[in-house]
């Protein structure tokens, strides 16, 4: 995929809605070529939008996290704006089925308007690296008032030669039910659209809510290099 829009656009939608009402999550094979994903790692050493943030330090595991800040680089902000007219239409239609009479405008910048005027200022989207013996603790990003149900997420390493373990994982709690871990098969490049907390589930009496919490399992040799698009900020 290049950096423009028009790539994100001719993804099959409909396809995507699908898995995302089946599973929670959406995989999106070869979302970046080999080249660019391995090029956007290196951002990790050389980007200087944020200083890196201990992940020990907030007691979410062991490795760093790298904040975009509030203007992020390109091609992740031209990325996240595409992705978002179309995962606008998703969230509106889990809020109506869940008669929640919250709307999310068309345009991610009329919805991080309301994220401001709220108070959720800090940015959640980042880059994170993790060595040997590091791993992300299963949490989800659901901080604010305007909370938004997905997010993206992407590895920009090669599983089996830049990394061992390092598993993405996701687990789901439906109600009076034992939790249902879910793995994600990525590879270099590979991408992914994942609830970031919540999402309607039709039971057989219809529609609740289940919860959702993701996490990467401990890295066991190499670095593990990813990425997630968060479209609302944290308070």
């Amino acid at each position: 995929m290049t950096s423009s829009a028009a790539a994100i656009d001719r993804l099959n939608w409909a396809d995507i809605a699908a898995q995302l009402d089946a599973e929670g999550y959406a995989l999106l094979p070869g979302l970046l070529g080999a080249d660019l994903a391995q090029g956007l790692a290196y951002q990790a050493d050389t980007t200087k939008v944020a200083q890196p943030v201990s992940l020990a330090s907030g007691d979410l595991g062991r490795g760093e996290l790298f904040y975009f800040g509030a203007s992020l680089p390109v091609p992740w902000m031209t990325w996240r704006t595409a992705f978002y007219r179309h995962l606008a239409v998703v969230a509106n239609r889990w809020n109506e089925i869940l008669d929640v009479g919250y709307r999310y405008p068309a345009k991610l910048n009329d919805f991080l308007q309301r994220n401001r005027q709220a108070g959720q200022v800090q940015p959640q989207s980042h880059l994170n690296r993790l060595g040997v013996e590091d791993y992300l603790a299963l949490h989800h990003r659901d901080d604010g008032e305007h909370v938004f149900p997905l997010q993206v997420i992407a590895l920009l390493s090669e599983p089996g030669e830049d990394f061992q373990g390092g598993e993405f994982v996701m687990t789901e709690q439906r109600p009076r039910m034992q939790s249902r871990p879910m793995v994600l098969p990525l590879k270099l490049g590979d991408g992914a659209i994942i609830s970031t907390a919540e999402r309607p589930f039709k039971g057989s009496r219809g529609y609740y809510r289940v919860n959702l919490k993701h996490a990467i399992s401990r890295v066991r040799s190499g670095e593990r290099i990813g990425v997630e698009l968060s479209f609302h900020d944290a308070w």
